[in-house]
């Protein structure tokens, strides 16, 4: 099981954090422009799910199957979102994912006067927590391993 990338968008849509673990393929595009590519397509597909699903998203998760990698997403209660891409052996992350927010991000952002809300997020310290928790997380898989 691996965890390749996540990605932290705000209520808006502006990608406020970026973290890579056991990406294989290089992007081609900066992460700014990758970032509104992802969420272009997250919010095509949350608002395609919510008009085709015969059952109610209240959770606030789904998670994107390919047959190379699952995106998995899921938004706080303040319309934060994360999305975490994994190898396909990996199971759901929401749980993950929502320790992330109550961890790392309330922790480190909310509660952090320096941190301003809505910009991207250059703290050295969230950066190291989450790397921490996803790290120490039974999904995390090195590249060496």
């Amino acid at each position: 099981m691996t965890i390749h990338n996540l990605y932290i968008f705000d209520r808006n849509g502006t990608l406020m954090y970026y973290g890579e673990w056991n990406r294989k393929k290089a992007g081609t595009m900066n992460k700014e422009e990758e970032g509104k590519l992802v969420y272009g397509m997250l919010f095509s597909l949350r608002s395609f799910l919510e008009k085709i699903s015969p059952l109610d998203l209240k959770d606030n998760s789904f998670c994107y199957r390919t047959s190379k990698y699952k995106m998995n997403y899921w938004e706080s209660p303040t319309g934060v979102k994360f999305v975490m891409n994994t190898d396909l052996s990996s199971p759901n992350v929401k749980d993950l994912l929502r320790l992330i927010y109550q961890m790392v991000y309330v922790e480190y952002v909310v509660k952090n006067p320096v941190c301003p809300m809505g910009e991207y997020i250059h703290s050295e310290l969230f950066a190291q927590k989450l790397d921490e928790v996803v790290k120490s997380s039974l999904i995390y898989t090195s590249k060496t391993s």
